[in-house]
């Protein structure tokens, strides 16, 4: 059931009172109205209203849901007339931050897409694998991959990320396969350094889905995700990587994943937000984007998205 047609229908019954005159302004029977009714309440995993035969009354958590529940369908009914007015306008700066390798490949060469859509906007996009406040700093958006520590920032998933061990097969024909991660201790292994995203090291499964972590050593070592990445194709090391990154070269046989059976579950890409509340349009229009791309079949196959010409 639409979770909007489940807000409109409450917002109708705890304004007009009861079932039969919510059901009657929908132009439905009042069963079908304390349906929707109780899909919502079920979804939300509390009573939003106490009937008896004669009246309904809203709880606590009603009154409080009501309000917001209001608040939201004004602000729609006024956002869809601002659109059909045409006065809706996405301008203005919008300062955007995300890791070096995946903004490289995933983020700016959708930019200048968005810019052709709309003229009036203006972005910076700064890539690096540092740790920023976005308070301090003042982006707008940040784009995050794998687990986010806890903050006031609000995160938006905008798709599933998997990270895979991967070797090239001249390296694993001249120096065998790992085959459980205690085996690693043999290899050479491509290290990212203490900071970043690995800091914690490479991330395994065991038995009982615990997580083991292991902490590469090895003769190689980068800061750039993107070396090691080159470093695996060239068969100087296993290394861990996304498969946002590696598809491709998966697909085409330049590497192979390792230790599969022991893969950790999926994690996400996020757009990380300050605030909520006040999310300009240009900044959700521009995450909108992103989640179209990425969600296209076939996207994450290819190595490189060329950037459509303004």
């Amino acid at each position: 059931m639409d979770r909007f047609t489940q807000l409109e229908s409450f917002v109708a019954v705890a304004t007009l009172g009861t079932l039969s005159a919510a059901a009657k302004q929908h132009g439905i029977a009042p069963a079908m109205m304390g349906r929707r009714i109780d899909a919502l309440e079920e979804r939300l995993g509390v009573k939003l209203l106490i009937r008896s035969t004669r009246k309904l009354t809203l709880t606590p958590e009603g009154h409080a849901f009501v309000e917001e529940a209001q608040r939201i369908l004004k602000d729609l009914a006024e956002t869809e007339s601002q659109i059909t007015q045409g006065k809706v306008k996405i301008a203005g700066p919008l300062r955007l931050t995300a890791p070096a390798g995946f903004g490289r490949q995933h983020v700016a060469p959708h930019i200048p897409d968005f810019c052709r859509r709309h003229p009036d906007i203006r972005v910076t996009l700064d890539l690096t694998d540092r740790i920023i406040d976005m308070f301090e700093e003042q982006y707008d958006c940040a784009i995050r991959i794998g687990d986010l520590p806890d903050s006031q920032l609000i995160a938006l998933k905008l798709a599933e990320n998997r990270r895979v061990v991967v070797a090239s097969p001249a390296y694993l024909e001249r120096f065998g396969t790992p085959k459980v991660p205690a085996d690693l201790v043999k290899h050479e292994c491509l290290s990212f350094g203490p900071q970043g995203s690995q800091s914690k090291g490479w991330l395994f499964r065991e038995k009982g889905n615990n997580t083991q972590a292991f902490k590469p050593t090895g003769r190689l070592a980068c800061s750039d995700g993107s070396v090691l990445h080159e470093w695996a194709l060239h068969g100087f090391g296993l290394s861990w990587r996304s498969l946002w990154e590696v598809q491709a070269d998966l697909n085409a046989g330049r590497l192979v994943t390792v230790l599969d059976d022991y893969a950790t579950s999926p994690n996400g890409i996020y757009a990380v937000l300050p605030n909520r509340k006040h999310l300009p349009q240009r900044t959700r229009s521009f995450i909108d984007m992103l989640k179209q791309h990425y969600a296209t079949d076939g996207y994450w196959d290819a190595l490189t998205h060329p950037a459509t010409p303004v």
